[in-house]
């Protein structure tokens, strides 16, 4: 048996638009859209964004983006300004004790994000 992809499924919370407008801000390609769904594509990695709001779902849902360069997504967060633009909050790179280096990001809608480095 050979899994190939694992696409999950990101609730956009109140404002579709906004999460979507969130995610290509923050570099990810809209490969399809319609009222309901949304494809998020970058690199080889791919996710759905639902038109869906439950918000104690989206405050206990969390997924961990695994990138080759931490310190460049820092950078390009801060870059692209988003604390400005979008309701997030954002946690500079530290080290955890579980052995992993993240970025926590709280999306709009209350969905963490644990950016983390791939082990070189």
């Amino acid at each position: 048996m050979k899994v190939t992809k694992l696409r999950p499924f990101i609730p956009s919370g109140k404002d579709y638009i906004l999460a979507q407008n969130f995610f290509e801000d923050l570099g990810f390609e809209k490969i399809y859209s319609d009222d309901g769904l949304s494809i998020f594509r970058m690199d080889e990695q791919e996710f759905f964004l639902q038109n869906f709001h439950n918000q104690e779902f989206q405050d206990n849902y969390m997924l961990e983006l695994v990138v080759e360069d931490l310190d460049g997504w820092w950078t390009h967060l801060q870059s692209v300004t988003l604390q400005n633009k979008y309701p997030i909050r954002v946690k500079e790179p530290i080290m955890y004790p579980w052995g992993k280096r993240e970025i926590n990001l709280i999306d709009p809608s209350g969905v963490c994000w644990h950016i983390s480095e791939a082990k070189k």
